[in-house]
């Protein structure tokens, strides 16, 4: 019999991968409240995403505000929000993409970094080390905030709604 098991290396790369997507998905998700993580999950065509979003090209902060305001328009639709939610939503969403805008930012900038020291005649392992130290304490100020939002949107919705959400971020990660 054949090991399929991938090699360590390839494990962390998937691994990697998977935190790149969770971490946008997080965004996303905080962002719109699930929506948009279905869209960036898929890798674009949904709410003009398609060309770069958060970890692609740089995003400026006017065209942040303009796709969560379309992502915010379908997360109400599909919640079936009420206009007291709208008003209590949309700030939490717009305050946790703002703070996390900086940070995505960074972890750009922190790729494109160790893409130069690799790159160098010789490797400086410290340099790498420290890079490294950065991008996972970056990665912790992510997550954290993006869990924050989370459950500031979460305590907005009624648990009917938080469900059918739940159903719907369901189906569009695994359908």
């Amino acid at each position: 019999m054949t090991d399929t098991t991938p090699p360590t290396s390839s494990g962390n790369a998937a691994r990697r991968r998977f935190f790149w997507g969770a971490a946008i998905a997080a965004a996303v998700a905080a962002l719109a409240t699930g929506l948009g993580a279905r869209a960036l999950a898929h890798g674009g065509g949904h709410c003009g995403w398609q060309h770069g979003g958060l970890m692609g090209a740089a995003l400026d902060p006017a065209a942040l505000d303009a796709h969560l305001d379309r992502a915010l328009k379908h997360l109400y639709v599909e919640i079936g929000a009420t206009d007291a939610q709208k008003q209590q939503l949309a700030p939490i969403v717009k305050g946790a993409a703002s703070d996390l805008l900086p940070l995505f930012t960074q972890m750009r900038a922190a790729r494109r970094q160790a893409a130069d020291l690799l790159s160098q005649e010789r490797i400086d392992r410290a340099a790498l080390e420290t890079l490294r130290a950065d991008h996972v304490k970056a990665a912790e100020q992510a997550s954290r905030r993006f869990a924050q939002a989370l459950a500031d949107v979460a305590e907005q919705l009624t648990p009917e709604q938080r469900k059918h959400l739940t159903e719907h971020v369901t189906r569009g990660h695994h359908g």
